[in-house]
């Protein structure tokens, strides 16, 4: 563990407020002998000089273009569009091997550098299974922002709370309306976490999981008020929502909110919009009559960015400390790997 040298860099996305390592985290891959250095950034939920406190060197937003070779860099969200090659081992959400927007451009600059892409979307047991997500808070957030937006109470622009100050505004008012709400892909972290949202809401949603989707019930679905999609599809299957089923003039649905948000991947199940909402922006409207209105929000748990972090982090930390020994991240490189393979000339 003396070896290793972990660098968390800042985050170039502005609404990015989370962190994969906390600093009580960070103190305890110190103590193991993991040379750990932050960058600063004035976004991060927590401040650097807790870093400090920690025992973490500092450096500034960006050094990690010129951080020693064997560095690892660890972020959560995209990276900048340059350096044109990338030299280092970089953990990261990547979502780069669903053939989305960019992702073959990504994969050759780690090519052209002799780096490596270690996505913590592939970081699986030997089954696998996920081992690190924030999939409860999309679900919990997803199903929140869609209640806000149906009792007409969302406003723009989101920033970020706490699960206690938004559970407040979830908790149903005089004068609220009754409605319906469809969960797919309940039984997931999403999904758990969209039913909780509900629940604080004062709403028990319809839950489906696999079984309902297989033989999907399109009428049912359509006939629910508000729906959320908590499925990340690894393999193809029929979109659960089509442009013709906007166009039904007999549908009730009228709130959508993707957690997924696989836009531009040929396996996103909700092939119905080009493009993400924000938080400047985070309702579109597909349809006017009747209406129906979008929320893609592809960073849900930075609204809730101390709460988040603290949950990945305590589950990525023992794979820092078993890093080059857990299978796990040979899993993950052979991912990265493969994918290069298949990249077209």
């Amino acid at each position: 563990m003396t070896e290793l040298h972990l660098w968390l860099r800042h985050e170039v996305r502005t609404t990015e407020r989370r962190t994969p390592i906390v600093p009580s985290d960070a103190r305890r891959l110190v103590e193991a002998g993991v040379t750990l250095t932050v960058e600063r950034s004035p976004q991060r939920i927590f401040p650097v000089e807790e870093y400090e406190a920690a025992g973490c060197r500092t450096a500034q937003a960006g050094a990690w273009v010129s951080a020693p070779p064997d560095a690892v860099v660890v972020g959560l969200k995209e990276l900048p569009d340059e350096p044109a090659e990338l030299h280092h081992r970089h953990i990261y959400f990547g979502h780069a091997y669903k053939r989305q927007p960019g992702a073959a451009e990504l994969l050759r600059r780690f090519v052209a550098g002799g780096g490596a892409l270690l996505d913590l979307e592939y970081l699986v047991d030997d089954s696998g299974r996920r081992l690190v997500a924030f999939g409860f808070w999309a679900g919990y957030l997803g199903a929140a922002l869609a209640v806000l937006q149906q009792r007409g109470r969302l406003v723009a622009p989101l920033t970020p709370t706490s699960k206690e100050e938004l559970d407040e505004t979830l908790r149903p008012a005089a004068g609220d309306e009754d409605f319906t709400a469809l969960v797919i892909g309940a039984l997931g972290r999403s999904g758990r976490g969209a039913r909780v949202g509900f629940a604080a809401a004062g709403i028990d949603p319809t839950c489906w999981d696999l079984a309902e989707t297989r033989d999907l019930d399109r009428r049912a679905l359509k006939d629910h008020d508000v729906m959320v999609n908590a499925v990340l599809a690894t393999s193809p299957v029929p979109p659960f929502v089509r442009e013709e089923d906007l166009d039904d003039p007999a549908r009730r649905l009228r709130t959508l909110c993707d957690v997924t948000c696989d836009v531009g991947s040929p396996l996103n199940v909700l092939p119905v919009y080009d493009r993400t909402t924000d938080w400047a922006e985070p309702v579109r409207r597909l349809r006017e009559e009747p209406p129906l209105d979008l929320i893609a929000i592809d960073n849900l748990p930075s609204l809730l960015p101390r709460e988040s972090s603290t949950d990945f982090s305590a589950a990525l930390l023992p794979l820092l400390l078993d890093y080059g020994v857990s299978g796990a991240w040979g899993r993950c490189l052979d991912t990265f790997h493969r994918a290069c393979r298949e990249l077209s000339p």
